[in-house]
């Protein structure tokens, strides 16, 4: 057992000093960081175009409806006909033509306009427009049954409910979501992490096995510790390049956001907040109180307690499936014959993100997510996708989290069991592709 550091040691430091490995450290977090910078930047020159859109109005109606705002401006043409306010409108380079025609009532104008344009307009265009004669057409029928402006005013005025815990403190809409996505980003990087350096484990064991290294290595080195070994050192190996994406992703994107004078807000334009959606005319204050309660609930997600079981989570299903990596890796003479072996391994990490954002989504703590977050080829990522509510009352149950751990080491413990079996019959075979009988048959075998 004393000899495990030493190969520790030198799985890390080939890892490192391997010249790709060093090469995509540090060129990673500038292609990520230039990236969102990127979408930054063409988000925000989006968000800057202004649209022109000319209107033909023939009508006596919807003469107020298309007032120009800081993204949409409107022209008004008058007094020529529909094909040389087409022309002008392409001529001008114009977004697009309104044409409302002249007819006897206001149903028959909506039935026969038109939008025109170069090209098929933007849904987002198209639906401000139909909101604007849709709500027209609304006040002009409710007036006909008597009903005044102000009554109509007042019945158009949206509603929304009001949310409280039993607690008595005030709960906000969408929130659910959010921690979703918080918890599904900690969930998705961990499903990364094993399938990327699960395979640098599978391909270290082929390179060293076709190479005939091994046959050396194992004559002073037991096959349990060299597989150990190597399953350690690349975890190792693993982190420290995390580390490093980390501090310098966030070095780089302070840096950059400061010297393309791009507002950090456009990294998140281009949604709404749920309690937002469908709303026309947005009460300020409403909207402030709104977002300091997204604020206050957003910092009261645990993040240090995800951070920390996150590294639990990471340690635990990584050395469960690079254990399984391992195992293949020893049984096949190149990475071709991987293929048959590998989808088996992803389906529970793929299955746990899927599902576990379309159970964790709606019901954090209904028994789709308690059963997948227990399940230890799982559990690493739906119960991170979990944490986001919390632990405790409201939360994860502390039962539940710390069963989720002992389980997962209870695998592992079995996992490696198994798979060292397989590493010490299979590191030696040569020129045979294995079956999945062929790998139960070396199970059987005494140590």
């Amino acid at each position: 057992m004393n000899k495990l550091p030493l190969i520790i040691k030198r799985e890390y430091l080939a890892k490192v000093r391997n010249k790709s490995f060093v090469i995509m450290t540090f060129l990673s977090p500038l292609l990520m960081v230039g990236m969102i910078l990127l979408i930054a930047y063409l988000t925000q020159l989006n968000d800057n175009e202004e649209r022109i859109i000319s209107v033909l109005n023939e009508s006596d109606y919807f003469s107020n409806e298309f007032v120009t705002s800081e993204a949409t401006s409107y022209v008004n043409f008058k007094d020529i006909t529909l094909a040389q306010a087409k022309d002008s409108t392409e001529s001008l380079g114009y977004y697009g033509l309104i044409y409302l025609p002249n007819e006897s009532n206001i149903e028959q104008v909506a039935q026969r306009s038109f939008f025109y344009s170069k090209d098929t307009p933007s849904s987002t265009v198209l639906d401000k427009l139909e909101n604007s004669i849709t709500r027209r057409l609304r006040q002009e029928r409710l007036q006909e049954l008597g009903l005044s402006p102000k009554e109509y005013a007042e019945m158009d005025r949206s509603y929304t409910m009001n949310i409280e815990t039993f607690d008595g403190l005030q709960n906000i809409k969408g929130l659910n979501e959010i921690k979703a996505i918080i918890g599904g980003a900690f969930g998705y990087l961990i499903m990364m992490f094993i399938i990327i350096y699960g395979g640098f484990v599978m391909r270290s064991v082929i390179e060293e096995k076709t190479s005939r290294i091994i046959e050396v290595i194992i004559s002073s080195v037991k096959p349990f510790h060299l597989m150990m070994g190597k399953i350690i050192g690349t975890s190792l190996a693993g982190i420290t390049q995390f580390g490093i994406w980390i501090v310098s992703g966030a070095i780089l994107l302070f840096v950059g956001l400061a010297i393309f004078d791009i507002d950090p807000a456009s990294l998140t334009k281009g949604g709404i907040t749920p309690s937002m959606a469908g709303s026309e005319n947005i009460n300020v204050g409403a909207l402030t109180q709104d977002m300091q309660l997204y604020a206050q609930e957003i910092f009261e997600i645990p993040i240090f307690a995800m951070i920390i079981f996150f590294i639990i989570y990471f340690v635990l299903g990584y050395l469960i499936y690079s254990s399984i990596y391992a195992a293949i890796g020893a049984a096949v003479d190149n990475e071709t014959d991987t293929q048959q072996f590998i989808f088996p391994v992803i389906l529970p990490l793929m299955l746990a993100i899927y599902v576990g954002f379309f159970s964790v989504f709606s019901n954090p703590n209904g028994p789709i997510a308690v059963a997948f977050s227990l399940f230890p080829l799982t559990s690493p990522i739906v119960m991170l996708m979990r944490l986001p509510w919390g632990i405790g009352e409201g939360g994860v149950p502390v039962w539940q989290l710390i069963s989720s751990i002992l389980i997962l080491i209870g695998t592992f413990i079995g996992i490696v069991w198994v798979a060292a079996k397989i590493y010490r019959v299979g590191i030696l075979m040569y020129g045979k592709k294995p079956s999945y009988k062929e790998l139960y048959k070396w199970l059987k075998y005494s140590s």
